[in-house]
């Protein structure tokens, strides 16, 4: 697979596990792609952290966003019917369980299902945002993120980089694979046919358990 193409395979495979009503929240980075490739007659609801309720970036609808910003700092304002909330209003959505969805990316997780996305110790952060929140708060946590990084594994048996929150993620998507968190470990559910289940596993620190034929990614 083109480098060029791993983003978009991964984020048009994220969009297939949103539904219809979803309030969905949306991490820095490649998440923010994922609402370009919704199935047809699925309609979600981007919640923004900073306070803001249905969520959307420039487009023909919604030319000049000038009233906010999203994740990642791009300008970013609201649909028809949105609205911006006070930023404790927001984080009560998110710590009352009312987000349905959380997909963000990752710098390390591991077979617990933890996971580290804020910070590389020695590189200066302006602070962990609302991650910690939304691990502990959303209903579904997605992990959307390249498998490798220069080649080193990012799915390990524990991670090695400070914590954002430990025990919390449902289910990893990479340009190879679907991986579910279990209690047994990591589940590899569906497969990029590109890649056979030994490569996968070759590029991936954690043992991956495999229960029958993993499914394509594809279709």
């Amino acid at each position: 697979m083109e480098k060029s193409e791993i983003k978009g395979f991964i984020a048009k495979r994220v969009a297939k596990e949103l539904k219809d009503g979803d309030v969905v929240n949306l991490g820095i980075g490649l998440p923010t792609l994922v609402p370009n490739y919704l199935p047809e007659g699925i309609h979600v609801t981007l919640q923004a952290e900073n306070g803001t309720i249905g969520s959307a970036a420039a487009s023909k609808e919604n030319p000049d966003p000038i009233h906010d910003v999203d994740a990642g700092g791009s300008p970013s304002g609201v649909t028809e019917g949105g609205c911006f909330i006070d930023s404790s209003v927001s984080f009560g959505l998110i710590r009352g369980g009312h987000v349905d969805a959380t997909i963000l990316g990752g710098l390390e997780v591991d077979e617990e299902g933890s996971l580290s996305n804020w910070i590389i110790p020695g590189k200066k952060m302006p602070g962990m945002g609302g991650a910690m929140d939304l691990l502990v708060g959303a209903k579904n946590v997605i992990v959307a993120m390249e498998h490798t990084a220069k080649g080193n594994p990012k799915i390990l048996k524990k991670c090695k980089l400070p914590y954002t929150a430990v025990k919390c993620i449902t289910k990893i998507i990479t340009e190879m694979g679907v991986m579910e968190v279990t209690p047994e470990g990591l589940v590899l559910t569906e497969i990029n046919p590109e890649f056979t289940v030994e490569q996968v596993q070759a590029a991936t620190e954690a043992t991956l358990i495999i229960k029958g034929e993993p499914k394509s990614m594809i279709g």
